[in-house]
């Protein structure tokens, strides 16, 4: 394998983790995988720069340039990246004082729309329908999969 699919499949990788870490309840992992996936996209931008050791926008032939504009965007990839994980680190420290833990709670608002959106009869969007009072519909839906 060339190290430029080596790179890509290790930036697709860490994407991944911290795609993964990042749809956790806890704010110091959801902060892991900020800075893991920016990681991740960072060396994604290098890989798309070309190949490595020449100088960018010096140089004779157009063989000899690297693309300077990857270079500038990990730059403000790594500002973005940092201000996001102070952001993060501050919101977990503050929910720790105030609650001992540091992970997310469940939104009082949305149960509280959930619970009268449940106990509306005339809407039956948050009603589930049991197998049999499924419509029967032909463009695939989950009554027709259930029969074959």
């Amino acid at each position: 394998m060339t190290p430029t699919l080596v790179l890509a499949i290790a930036g697709g990788v860490l994407i991944a983790a911290g795609t993964y870490l990042v749809l956790e309840r806890s704010l110091m992992r959801i902060l892991a995988g900020v800075m893991i996936a920016s990681n991740g996209v960072n060396l994604l931008f290098l890989v798309a720069a070309g190949p490595a050791g020449f100088a960018p926008i010096v140089g004779n032939p157009a063989d000899e340039i690297t693309d300077p504009l990857p270079q500038a965007m990990v730059l403000t990839a790594i500002v973005i990246s940092l201000a996001m994980s102070a952001l993060l680190l501050t919101m977990s420290y503050r929910s720790f004082q105030l609650e001992g833990h540091d992970e997310v709670a469940d939104d009082v608002e949305d149960a509280i729309v959930r619970r009268r959106a449940e106990a509306d009869l005339s809407s039956e969007a948050y009603v589930e329908l049991t197998p049999e009072e499924q419509p029967d519909t032909e463009s695939g839906g989950r009554a027709d999969r259930e029969g074959s």
